[in-house]
């Protein structure tokens, strides 16, 4: 059976063809239905913006791609030449290999961890600047975090969330610790 994949319903299907993790969570976005490529910013932003950045730029580089491959359909044509994406058969096999494939360590990357970590550098005036909008920003996001947190009883996003809570009250933790003199 070269070249054919078992599904887990174990039908014979073509081998998922492997996808990085922005495709595979626009890929996720589309099980809810197609989207427009600004519906799926929008919705990166509310469903997974706490813990996983999406850009606009990423989103529109991603859907040609996606759709070459054939993970991705071309939808009903809307107002001023927006243009809606459906998630096909292949696309939602590639997206499960995906979701299969997971489980290893993966690296923070936070533009914030790289800043402290040099802060030295910077000038006091800079570096209490620094510190103090981190700080509002990570309060901010912590409000949105525990709100998230509160709001959800669902059995898969409820640990999520509270990931949210925990990782951004460890950032305010690192911000506090930041010598400013």
């Amino acid at each position: 059976m070269a070249g054919t994949a078992l599904t887990w319903d174990g039908e014979s299907m073509p081998p998922a063809v492997p996808v990085n993790s922005t495709a595979a969570a626009l890929l996720g976005l589309l099980h809810g239905g197609p989207m427009t490529g600004g519906q799926l910013v929008s919705a990166a932003g509310e469903q997974f913006g706490l813990f996983f950045s999406v850009t606009r730029s990423q989103v529109y580089r991603e859907l040609p791609v996606l759709t070459d491959a054939g993970l991705l359909r071309l939808g009903k044509q809307g107002a001023r030449a927006s243009q809606q994406y459906v998630l096909t058969a292949a696309g939602k096999r590639a997206f499960k290999a995906w979701l299969a494939e997971g489980g290893e360590a993966e690296p923070v990357r936070s533009p914030l961890v790289l800043r402290v970590l040099h802060a030295g550098s910077l000038t006091v005036k800079q570096r209490t600047e620094l510190v103090r909008d981190a700080k509002q920003a990570y309060t901010e996001r912590l409000a949105q975090a525990r709100a998230a947190a509160k709001d959800t009883e669902d059995p898969y996003e409820k640990p999520v969330a509270e990931f949210a809570v925990a990782h951004t009250r460890a950032m305010i933790k690192l911000i506090d610790s930041v010598p400013t003199d």
